[in-house]
């Protein structure tokens, strides 16, 4: 039982917890699931996760959901997504990781990012037009996504991020998911508005300050403004 195997069941639970135990209806959920069969997660312990997240469970544990905001070294803007059931363990340990990175002044800094939905998903159907497929989607933009840059699309695949806002998440995962496309990732997330320029060494002080934040257990997402 490996980290990425309670990530993954973790997910579902706070897919669950946010839009309902149906995944028909719940496209984070629905992504969550894959993962978790993807990362052996047995049956018996996916539906513990849907219940513990949808309330209907013996597991009344409830994991809070809490937002951390700071700057990288060079003042990089960072946000930090954490669900915890213990926030006094969670709070200080995080700022001690914020501090160990010899962080410029901590605060806010919210507003240096867009908060939107984002999907990543893949298809096997060469001479795909990501524009013309997210417009039918009705995504408001679209990235190339390779293999490495998230591990879940598979090489030699069209892989893509589609951003749009944050209420039409599920409508875009449910078109590419009836048009041929595998949705890796659907949930709601930030995209920082600008990125500072960084020099290889600068993106490697920035890449192990992250790295540490992402291996804390509660850490669930680390967004930053890095290119």
């Amino acid at each position: 039982m490996g980290r990425q195997w309670l990530l993954a069941k973790r997910e579902v639970t706070i897919a669950a917890r946010h839009g309902g135990a149906d995944p028909a209806t719940n496209s984070r959920l629905a992504a969550a699931l894959e993962k978790a069969r993807k990362e052996s997660v047995p049956k018996d312990a996916i539906e513990r996760a849907i219940a513990k997240g949808a309330g209907t469970g013996g597991d009344k544990t409830s994991l809070e959901h809490i937002t951390f905001e700071g700057y990288a070294p060079h003042k990089v803007p960072v946000m930090v997504e954490t669900f915890t059931d213990n926030t006094n363990r969670t709070t200080p340990e995080i700022r001690v990781l914020f501090k160990k990175g010899q962080l410029g002044a901590s605060g806010s800094n919210k507003f240096l990012f867009d908060n939107v939905g984002l999907v990543e998903a893949h298809t096997a159907q060469s001479g795909t037009d990501l524009e013309e497929a997210a417009i039918e989607a009705g995504a408001n933009e679209v990235e190339p996504l390779t293999h490495e840059q998230n591990d879940d699309i598979p090489a030699g695949a069209i892989g893509a991020r589609f951003i749009t806002d944050r209420a039409n998440t599920h409508g875009v995962s449910k078109w590419l998911s009836e048009n041929g496309w595998t949705v890796v990732t659907s949930e709601l997330g930030f995209v920082p508005k600008q990125c500072p320029d960084l020099s290889e060494d600068q993106r490697s002080e920035v890449g192990a300050f992250l790295q540490a934040l992402d291996d804390h257990d509660d850490v669930h997402r680390v967004w930053a403004a890095v290119k």
